[in-house]
C-alpha cells in the first residue's frame, strides 16, 4: 500500500532540477519529462522514481513471461527498460554483433519513492515509508543547491564503421529491397568511446536544454546509464485505449524563421518521406490489430510534422481499442520492436539488419518506461541517446534511417550526421 501527499509547487522549472538532482543521489533513478508537452496525451509533466524494493532483470530468453509475471505479481509502479534484442524473445531471431555495453536485455524495478509533477502540483507516493519522511523529502529537495557540475573530460568520438562502409551497407540493403525481400529497413551505425569517466546526469541535464523532447529519460540502474533526448513514443495504455506514434522523416532546422519554414513544408510534401512514414504506418496497424478490438485501429494523424529545437520530424498517430483478454504485457510483446526501428516486412527487415549492422542495438532502439498498478503504460522510443557503462567505461550512441528504394545514400549519411547533431555538441563541447 502506498501514501501519497501532494504540495503545491509555485517555480515548477525550478522545482524539477532540485527534484532530478536529489534524485540523483539514489542508486536506482529513473526520471521521465516530458519538458512541458501541451499535447493532451501527456499523463505529466515529470516522473521521477528512485531507490529499488524490487527488481528484475534478464537476458531475451523468456524475458516477456518474466516481465509478465513480474508486473502481476507486483501490481504496483514499475519502471524499466526493454532492449530491441528482446526481438530474439519474440521471433527466431539471433543477435550476434559487437556489444560493447553489455547491459542486460530487460530491466525494471518497483521504486520505494514516486514523485509525479502536474499543474503546479508535486504528488509523492511512497511505498513502505517511515514517519514523516514524505515531508522531511520534501524539504531536503527544496534545499537542494543547484551548482554547476564538472561534465567529463574530453571524449574521442569514433565511429564503428567508415563512411564509405556505411553507403556500402545502404547499396546492399537497397538490392534487398529490389530483390523484392523488403519494402523498407531502418539501418543503424553505432559511435562509441572508450575508458570515458562520464558524469552521465550532467550529460543528461546539458543534452535536455539543447534539445527539449517530449520523451527524455535519465535512467540509471547499477552500471546502466541512459541519457535520452526521445521525441518519439513507442506505445501507451491507458484503460483499454492503446496509443502509438511513429516517426518516420528528419529535416533540420534554420534559424532564419522563413528558411525554417520552408524546410518544414518541403518536409511535408517529400515523396520519399511520406513513403516511409506511411509503410510504417501499416506495419503498426497490422501489430496492433493483432490485439486490438475488430474495427477500433485507427490513424488519428498521418505524416504530420512536428518541430523540434534540432530537427523537424514527421509523426503519425495511430489508436486501438485493446481487446478483451489481452494482459498489459501481451499488448507489448505482439508490437515490439517497433516498427519505425525495424521495417517491413517486420521479421525480414530484422534478418538483414542483423546481417548488415556491426554493432548490437542492445537498448538503443528499445524503449523506456514503466507500468501503473493498473496496468497501463507509458514508452519511449530509445533514439538520440547516449549509452554508458560505469564499470567498463564504454559509451556509444548510434543513429540510422530508414531505407526505402528511393533512399540516396549520401542523404541517407548526412541524415545520420543530421541525428547525431546534438548527442556530439554535449559530448565534445566542454
Amino acid at each position: 500500500m502506498r501514501t501519497k501527499r501532494s504540495f503545491a509547487i509555485e517555480n515548477v522549472a525550478d522545482f524539477k532540477k532540485k527534484l532530478l538532482k536529489w534524485g540523483n543521489t539514489f542508486p536506482e533513478i529513473v526520471w521521465l519529462d516530458s519538458n512541458l508537452d501541451s499535447s493532451e496525451n501527456s499523463e505529466f509533466e515529470a516522473v521521477l522514481a528512485v531507490e529499488a524494493f524490487t527488481a528484475i532483470k534478464t537476458d531475451y530468453h523468456h524475458a516477456f513471461d518474466k516481465l509478465k509475471e513480474y508486473q502481476q505479481t507486483t501490481k504496483d509502479w514499475i519502471f524499466g527498460y526493454l532492449s530491441y534484442d528482446l526481438k530474439n524473445d519474440v521471433e527466431r531471431l539471433k543477435s550476434s554483433n559487437y556489444d560493447g555495453l553489455q547491459f542486460p536485455d530487460l530491466y525494471f524495478f518497483q521504486p520505494q519513492k514516486l514523485v509525479f509533477l502536474k499543474e503546479h502540483t508535486a504528488e509523492f507516493v511512497y511505498l513502505k515509508m517511515v514517519d514523516d519522511e514524505i515531508d522531511a523529502d520534501y524539504e531536503q529537495i527544496l534545499n537542494t543547491a543547484l551548482h554547476t557540475e564538472i561534465a567529463h573530460e574530453q571524449i574521442d568520438i569514433q565511429s564503428r564503421i567508415s563512411k564509405e562502409d556505411y553507403l556500402k551497407k545502404v547499396d546492399a540493403m537497397l538490392e534487398h529491397i529490389h530483390r523484392g525481400d523488403i519494402y523498407e529497413a531502418n539501418l543503424c551505425q553505432e559511435f562509441f568511446a572508450e575508458h570515458v569517466e562520464l558524469n552521465a546526469f550532467s550529460i543528461y541535464q546539458s543534452l535536455n536544454e539543447i534539445s527539449t523532447p517530449p520523451f527524455a529519460a535519465f535512467l540509471r540502474l547499477e552500471n546502466i546509464n541512459l541519457v535520452s533526448a526521445s521525441p518519439e513514443r513507442y506505445l501507451r495504455k491507458k484503460g483499454d485505449q492503446l496509443l502509438t506514434q511513429p516517426i518516420k522523416g528528419t529535416a533540420r532546422r534554420s534559424a532564419n524563421p522563413r528558411e525554417d519554414r520552408e524546410i518544414a513544408m518541403k518536409l511535408a510534401r517529400d515523396p520519399k518521406e511520406i513513403s516511409e512514414n506511411v509503410m510504417i504506418v501499416d506495419l503498426v496497424r497490422n501489430d496492433l490489430s493483432r490485439i486490438a478490438e475488430k474495427g477500433s485501429v485507427k490513424v488519428d494523424e498521418l505524416c504530420k510534422v512536428y518541430s523540434f529545437k534540432q530537427v523537424h520530424q514527421m509523426i503519425s498517430t495511430v489508436t486501438a481499442t485493446i481487446a478483451n483478454g489481452i494482459e498489459p504485457v501481451e499488448a507489448l510483446r505482439t508490437s515490439f520492436p517497433m516498427g519505425s526501428m525495424t521495417g517491413a516486412p517486420k521479421i525480414s527487415a530484422m534478418k538483414i539488419i542483423e546481417e548488415l549492422e556491426s554493432t548490437k542495438r542492445g537498448l538503443y532502439s528499445g524503449a523506456v518506461g514503466y507500468f501503473s498498478p493498473a496496468g497501463d503504460f507509458d514508452f519511449n522510443v530509445v533514439i538520440r541517446s547516449i549509452l554508458y557503462n560505469s564499470n567498463t567505461k564504454y559509451l556509444s550512441f548510434s543513429v540510422g534511417g530508414a531505407i526505402t528504394a528511393k533512399s540516396n545514400p549520401q542523404m541517407e549519411y548526412e541524415e545520420c550526421l543530421l541525428k547525431s547533431k546534438a548527442l556530439r555538441e554535449v559530448l565534445e563541447n566542454l
